[in-house]
């Protein structure tokens, strides 16, 4: 199956409610569609994650953003234009997205992803998709398919094929709080 298969078949798997096993643009992630409750829930069940932690996601651009928080602070579209490399970013308030994504306060974590494949599927999808770590609650995050348990991968609805061979370590992402008034705070380097 090549490119253009695999991304069907994710494709009808998040529209159905379902999970996928995808390489993001930092490393292999879990992901569902975002706005679908049932499908957020699945996520913390297979990661056996408190639902009191909340979740990334993934849009293919700042319009995009738009759609899913309540108040951007200005600052955050100078840090995604000049951001040379991955780039979480924690805004004050989200909205429009399933309960768990958003942490108790409010706030959400969003990454605009790059990735062919990935900006790809957000793009004919046309919703923000779940981005957490391949890997159960504690263990380390998955930075090669090759090294993702076996059980977890055997939990998802699909695998994607792209990037299933790829040798290179991949890093998770910086990420970093923007308060509504721009004042940043460094999360994770």
């Amino acid at each position: 199956m090549g490119f253009e298969g695999d991304i069907k078949e994710a494709l009808t798997t998040l529209r159905e409610g379902g999970i996928i096993l995808y390489p993001t643009d930092t490393i292999w992630g879990l992901g569902c569609d975002a706005t679908n409750p049932s499908a957020v829930e699945k996520i913390f069940r297979i990661k056996s994650r408190s639902e009191s932690k909340s979740l990334i996601i993934l849009v293919n651009g700042e319009q995009m953003i738009e759609q899913y928080v309540q108040d951007i602070p200005e600052i955050t579209y100078e840090l995604t234009a000049i951001s040379d490399k991955p780039l979480t970013i924690i805004y004050p308030t989200g909205k429009n997205l399933a309960d768990g994504i958003c942490s108790k306060d409010g706030s959400i974590g969003i990454r605009i992803c790059h990735d062919k494949f990935c900006h790809e599927l957000i793009s004919r999808f046309k919703k923000p998709i779940v981005s957490t770590s391949a890997n159960f609650t504690g263990k380390p995050a998955s930075e090669k398919f090759s090294v993702i348990d076996k059980s977890l991968k055997e939990s998802v609805d699909y695998i994607v094929k792209h990037r299933q061979n790829d040798k290179c370590n991949h890093a998770a992402s910086q990420i970093i709080r923007v308060e509504i008034n721009g004042i940043i705070k460094i999360i994770r380097e």
